[in-house]
């Protein structure tokens, strides 16, 4: 019995009640599971809260859309594998609050922190185990995206379990081997069976990798260099630009071979070191492009985007940041056939990653950087009509329409392309030899001498991811690129008769040193300097005419 004491018309009245009170118990958990920002991951912890009121069943801390709609996913894969959720007020959040998260690897931690709050999951079973995964209406477990960064933060955050769908667990077994780290990597194909691994009472063992057998599998690809017939020179450049990891762009008429020799560049370059792999699977692991049941990506990638492409598509980026076209070629070769076709705009944004090596986009709360070390190769015809000039030595378009045609690729992005190479028309006769010339194996050897050349050079500078000679920043041209006195003469002439700017003096002797590397010598020579300003000669020679 209690008297309450009420304000009624300005008179006070007393009113007794008779009420019973009800003892409401909440039921907490709280486990962890993570979120990818770039290429890297943050923790992100996923606490879960029963209480009493109308059923409900609400998810905070800044989800996007695909969280949103896990109610009915984790609801209904909980019904479907024997758990009916109680009808509670059920609460989720997903801390730090202030972080944008995206994606369905949240499913899987928001079911399990229900069952925890159940009782059905012991609270103590939670500690030190990060949990990832979509979850199907079945209870199925779906492939998640990031799962290689997810893995790398939580080994370095001295996790000793990750529980994710088994598509995923390979991947995330290259985290381990890579840092020899403690963490076990358990593959799970369901809901019951992640809640079995967490009561230790399923015969799933965790995932292994052995990471030698991948980097020493052999590569296949599809066009060899002894397929192209003719064109020694452009070969040359190629050889040249696969050595020192330099930009190249074609120019030549159509079916003068400049697509074909584009896509056997991957053939000769070297094979990636762990380093660069590790780098390159996280990429396409946020990306969602990572091959179900791959571990690491061995083989250098070869992205040719159409040039329809927009400058998103390119750069990375939207409403929901991803890698572009450019990170996705992260340590291998973007190739954009028929350059002046690209809108200018998208031309552009090549500007920064060609000389920052990374790509930052930005956002009201938070900036995110791709890395986007790669080698461009560019081809492109002389004339809108393909063709500079016809069988009479007559052109083939105006004047007018040459100079709009070319004027679509601006100077400034030429200047970061090293190397401008003629691809003319190929030689009937040649077409009909038999000579094969020399095939990738043989060209690939002499590549990879002149890489092992820069990689003892460079080798206190790996941690600033600088691996070859175009990687190169004014500090180490200075000491790696020396001239004598006769070198530098003719290099500052060939700057005034060329009209070349700053950057065009750095990337001739960027060239210079790749190929007195592919020579084995030690110091740039005059013949080594005379063949990289011819590199650069070929732009001028078409936009100042």
């Amino acid at each position: 019995m209690q008297s309450v004491v009420a304000h009624q018309n300005g008179t006070v009245a007393d009113v007794t009640h008779n009420f019973s009170i009800q003892c409401i118990c909440a039921m907490l958990s709280q486990l962890s599971s993570a979120a990818v920002l770039g290429v890297d991951a943050l923790q992100i912890d996923v606490e879960t809260n029963l209480d009493s009121g109308l059923p409900s069943f609400i998810v905070v801390g800044l989800p996007d859309s695909a969280i949103k709609e896990s109610r009915e996913r984790v609801l209904t894969a909980l019904k479907n594998s024997g758990y009916a959720a109680p009808p509670k007020k059920i609460t989720v959040n997903l801390a730090p609050a202030d972080v944008r998260k995206e994606g369905t690897a949240f499913d899987l931690p928001i079911a399990i922190g229900i069952l925890a709050c159940m009782g059905v999951v012991a609270l103590e079973a939670l500690k030190g185990v990060m949990l990832l995964g979509e979850l199907a209406l079945d209870g199925a477990l779906r492939r998640i995206s990031g799962a290689l960064p997810i893995a790398v933060m939580a080994a370095r955050s001295k996790f000793s379990r990750i529980i994710l769908p088994k598509e995923n667990a390979n991947e995330a077994a290259v985290a381990t081997s890579a840092l020899s780290s403690p963490l076990r990597v358990y593959g799970v194909t369901s809901l019951q069976e992640a809640i079995d691994v967490l009561h230790d009472s399923a015969d799933i063992p965790p995932t292994t990798i052995d990471l030698q057998n991948y980097l020493n599998s052999p590569p296949a690809y599809a066009v060899d260099f002894a397929h192209i017939k003719g064109q020694q020179d452009a070969k040359r450049a190629m050889e040249i630009a696969a050595a020192g990891g330099h930009n190249i762009i074609m120019i030549g008429p159509p079916g003068s071979g400049k697509t074909l020799l584009a896509k056997a560049l991957p053939s000769i370059l070297p094979p990636l070191l762990f380093e660069e792999a590790l780098e390159t699977t996280k990429i396409y692991s946020v990306a969602g492009l990572l091959p179900a049941g791959t571990a690491l990506l061995t083989q250098r990638p070869f992205r040719s985007p159409h040039h329809t492409s927009s400058s998103v598509a390119l750069i990375g980026g939207g409403v929901y940041a991803k890698p572009g076209e450019v990170s996705l070629a992260h340590h291998g070769v973007l190739f954009l056939d028929e350059l002046p076709e690209f809108a200018r705009s998208t031309l552009e944004v090549l500007r920064q990653p060609l000389e920052d090596r990374e790509v930052t986009v930005a956002r009201a709360a938070v900036s995110i950087k791709y890395p986007a070390s790669f080698m461009l190769v560019a081809a492109m015809n002389p004339s809108p009509a393909g063709a500079l000039r016809d069988e009479e030595g007559n052109l083939t378009s105006t004047p007018q329409q040459i100079q709009r045609y070319l004027s679509k690729i601006s100077g400034p992005l030429l200047d970061r392309i090293d190397i401008h190479i003629d691809v003319p028309k190929v030689d009937h006769h040649a077409l009909l030899s038999k000579d094969s010339g020399e095939c990738s194996a043989t060209i690939r050897e002499r590549v990879m001498k002149a890489r092992e050349i820069q990689q003892r050079r460079f080798k206190a500078y790996r941690a600033q991811s600088i691996f070859c000679n175009a990687q190169m920043n004014t500090a180490l041209i200075k000491e790696f690129c020396q001239l004598d006195a006769a070198s530098e003469q003719r290099l500052l002439e060939s700057m005034k008769r060329l009209n070349l700017s700053a950057r065009a003096y750095d990337r001739i002797l960027k060239v210079s040193r790749t190929i007195a590397d592919l020579e084995g010598s030690e110091r740039i020579q005059m013949k080594h300097l005379v063949q990289a300003i011819q590199y650069r000669s070929l732009d001028r020679e078409f936009w100042n005419t």
